[in-house]
């Protein structure tokens, strides 16, 4: 079959072709119907080879869907052409975090050696994937894989951010949401869906504010020097209740802190690099900073609901599987507006 590959610390990914997976006990075969182009994708391919994590040649893709092809033995609840998506980080299914369904927060993956796939397993960059138990297939029947793959990541990382913040959100709150890209404008249509903050939007590019702005955002903010101060300004110098940065660079996180209201919440959810320092009189009284990591089996499944309602939809732009060097090309130089999809069959 045919894989998008990193093969070499530095170079491109590659189309090449590798063998054909077959499932073992208990695994499932997937025929891949569309496969997300992510950020986190070329963050592994900028590691330099010190201290990398993962063994190449490595097949790229954790936002995988896709209908099944085959299964191993012993596996039940699942029938040959059954479309799924699939669940990506994977755990090891019996530690304390993993029997609440937080498999994204597995106490023992590091230790086992359990990777999500694309990202130290092959992944869904491909024309078929193996999948290491049915748990991790959430079933999407009749609706569109293409528009629904990217909500595996690009809207279950959001939903657990936005989810948690709830409690903050309460009718004449703030959301700022800094970066509206691919998970980004997805964070914008959550907020509305979910909460009854007023959304504001940052972005460095005019091209996806005006996405930020389709989406739902009642305000947007180019994201430069006056940024902090024009936010300030639409709160009436309060702040945000509740700030939600998915770039993660140095800058952002500073305007993360700096548009914060008090006993405001900050969730750094970008990959980055950039930190924020949290100690009295670093960010306003009882301000509060995390950075999630994806999100449970249960929310997406939650997602998937939103979606089938119509309140999410992610913005796409399609790929054929030989195409998918290009989509990373162009997702890298910011030429991507909204979520890059590869279709490996067409």
């Amino acid at each position: 079959m045919k894989a998008l590959q990193y093969r070499r610390i530095g170079a491109p990914p590659e189309v090449v072709t590798v063998p054909d997976p077959e499932p073992g006990p208990g695994q499932v075969l997937l025929k891949v119907t569309a496969a997300g182009v992510c950020h986190s994708d070329i963050a592994v391919m900028s590691w330099p080879a010190e201290g990398f994590p993962y063994e190449l040649p490595l097949t790229l893709g954790h936002e995988g869907a896709g209908t099944v092809e085959a299964l191993g033995a012993g596996v039940s609840g699942l029938n040959e052409g059954d479309a799924v998506v699939v669940y990506g980080p994977w755990g090891c299914g019996t530690c304390a975090k993993c029997a609440e369904g937080k498999e994204n927060y597995c106490l023992r993956a590091a230790e086992l050696g359990i990777f999500p796939p694309g990202l130290g397993t092959p992944g869904a960059m491909a024309e078929y994937l193996l999948v290491d138990d049915a748990r991790h297939l959430v079933p999407i029947d009749g609706l569109d894989p293409v528009a629904t793959v990217p909500l595996t990541d690009a809207g279950l990382t959001p939903y657990h951010a936005v989810k948690r913040a709830l409690p903050r959100l309460v009718p004449g709150s703030t959301a700022v949401v800094i970066g509206t890209g691919g998970l980004g404008h997805v964070a914008v249509q959550l907020l509305r869906a979910m909460s009854a903050a007023r959304v504001i939007a940052l972005d460095v590019s005019e091209e996806k504010l005006a996405l930020a702005r389709t989406v739902g955002a009642h305000e947007t903010v180019l994201s430069d020097a006056q940024a902090v101060g024009k936010v300030r300004e639409l709160t009436g110098g309060t702040g945000a209740q509740a700030v939600f940065d998915f770039v993660g660079a140095e800058p952002t996180v500073r305007t993360a802190g700096a548009v914060a209201a008090v006993e405001g919440e900050i969730s750094i959810v970008g990959i980055g690099g950039g930190s924020l320092p949290v100690g009295f009189g670093a960010l306003p009284f009882e301000v509060s900073v995390n950075a999630p990591y994806w999100g449970s089996r249960g929310e997406l499944i939650e997602v998937i609901a939103l979606a089938r309602t119509g309140a999410v939809a992610v913005h796409t732009e399609t790929y054929s599987l030989d195409e998918a060097p290009l989509a990373y090309e162009r997702l890298h130089a910011g030429q991507v507006n909204g979520r890059a999809v590869v279709v490996p069959h067409g």
